[in-house]
């Protein structure tokens, strides 16, 4: 394998950037490009309550998408910061740890989805007639799980070890697997809503062998390393996971966020509009990671040239890979939106039939989703900065204030205030209100570094 061959502390800012955000963003819109087509494939091979089922389901996986991201945005943090001061076996012994206990939290949900699954289904807002399809669902998801925590968690991991190209070819190799196997168990054997879960579980084994197999034969400085079986070293692996949770906390919010906006939509679109407007609101559910994925991308992509720096106190250079990056995220923000104003119908028929009642939902509902994301990118943009700085608690509360704070009383108020239209509001609200929090406190601080 031909190494990328990045110097984060001396390569132009600029230069390295695009090396690091070019694989990472194909690699996110393959990613995004499968959820389309997993969405295509079951609202048209089985029908719209197989993708209102599928959405009742979702929040768990984002869940175990968050620990994931945040056990690799934590351990890539702490690692960069590690080999700017030259120590690789800590970044080492940092990457091994993270793997142990994210494993450990995965084995956990992954026993209790499957010996209480009734109960987990109704708590994410499961309604009788979706039951059975998320039933189906969920439960050949499960022996997947494991082996998507190993892609989660690599993805970073490997950047950081200079490979954003290797990273990249995982995640499309996982796509295109899962979205050729999609249409051969839906539609050709005919398996339903079942064939999805498997295409899924079977993509996601694929690429966490292939990230294993990377660490395993093919890694530069970052490999497994061997921990003491000892009570010191027990303490210190403890230690390390806790502050590895604390830096990627922000990161598991934002997925958190997602499934929270699920459950919270799931409730609200149903109370006002019954199983076609969970229907119509799964199609923005459908879309929402890939303008989750784009701007995260941004943020991906700035982290390892950030953090390295940050370690090696090379605070210009930070600042310059910052400016880039939100120059970045604005851009790929309007560009979403406005494709989401434009493309509304076309987008909505991806996933459901003119025929159907929740076709005219999202269509109409969908430019109004589509407000959220140039906010959205640049809110990313800067927790993903102050994460890779080290500076938890401040991305941890920016996090929780779009995905939490001001969301779900956006869900309970604004319908009530605009009617159905306030539902497809409420995200947007939520991203901009905490656009206006977050740089009215950076240009505070900058103001008070300049006064001092």
């Amino acid at each position: 394998m031909e190494r990328d061959k990045l110097d984060f502390g001396n390569e132009k800012i600029n230069k390295l950037f695009g090396a690091m955000f070019l694989p990472t963003l194909i690699g996110m819109v393959f990613n995004s490009i499968l959820n389309i087509c997993d969405g295509m494939f079951v609202g048209h091979g089985v029908g719209s309550n197989a993708l209102a089922a599928i959405n009742i389901v979702a929040p768990l996986f984002l869940v175990c998408t968050g620990v994931g991201l945040m056990f690799g945005i934590g351990a890539s943090v702490i690692g960069s910061i590690r080999l700017a001061e030259g120590n690789v076996k800590a970044a080492r012994i940092i990457m091994t740890q993270a793997y142990i206990a994210g494993a450990i939290i995965f084995g956990v949900v992954i026993l209790v989805s499957f010996f209480f699954t009734h109960k987990v289904l109704y708590a994410l807002g499961c309604s009788p007639a979706l039951e059975a399809l998320a039933t189906d669902y969920l439960l050949w998801l499960l022996p997947g799980l494991v082996f998507f925590y190993l892609q989660c968690a690599g993805m970073m991991l490997i950047r950081l070890d200079g490979s954003p190209k290797y990273a990249m070819s995982v995640q499309i190799v996982a796509a295109v697997l899962n979205i050729f196997l999609d249409w051969l168990l839906v539609f050709p054997l005919g398996m339903g809503i079942k064939g999805a879960s498997v295409a899924t579980s079977i993509s996601c084994i694929v690429a966490g062998l292939m990230v294993i197999g990377y660490f395993l034969l093919l890694s530069d400085k970052l490999k497994f390393y061997k921990l003491k079986a000892s009570r010191k070293s027990l303490v210190l692996s403890l230690r390390n996971t806790g502050y590895m949770i604390k830096v990627g906390m922000a990161t598991f919010i934002a997925e958190l966020s997602m499934g929270i906006m699920m459950v919270a939509g799931n409730y609200m679109f149903l109370s006002y509009l019954g199983e076609p407007g969970v229907a119509a609101f799964s199609v923005g559910c459908y879309l929402f990671p890939l303008i989750f994925s784009i701007s995260n991308a941004v943020a991906q992509a700035s982290q390892p040239i950030i953090s390295y720096n940050y370690g090696a106190g090379s605070f210009d250079r930070v600042r310059e890979a910052l400016k880039i990056a939100l120059v970045t995220a604005f851009a790929c923000g309007v560009l979403i939106s406005a494709g989401m104003w434009v493309g509304s119908p076309a987008l909505t028929m991806i996933f459901l039939s003119p025929s159907e009642t929740a076709y005219e939902l999202a269509v109409k509902g969908l430019p109004l989703l589509g407000l959220c994301t140039l906010f959205f990118a640049m809110n990313i943009t800067f927790i993903g900065y102050y994460q890779s700085r080290e500076q938890s608690l401040r991305s941890i509360i920016y996090m929780l204030l779009r995905g939490v704070v001001f969301m779900v009383p956006g869900f309970v108020v604004l319908p009530k205030i605009f009617g159905s239209s306030g539902l497809w509001l409420a995200i947007p609200a939520s991203e901009l209100l905490t656009f206006v929090v977050i740089l009215a406190i950076y240009f505070l601080d900058k103001a008070r570094r300049s006064y001092l």
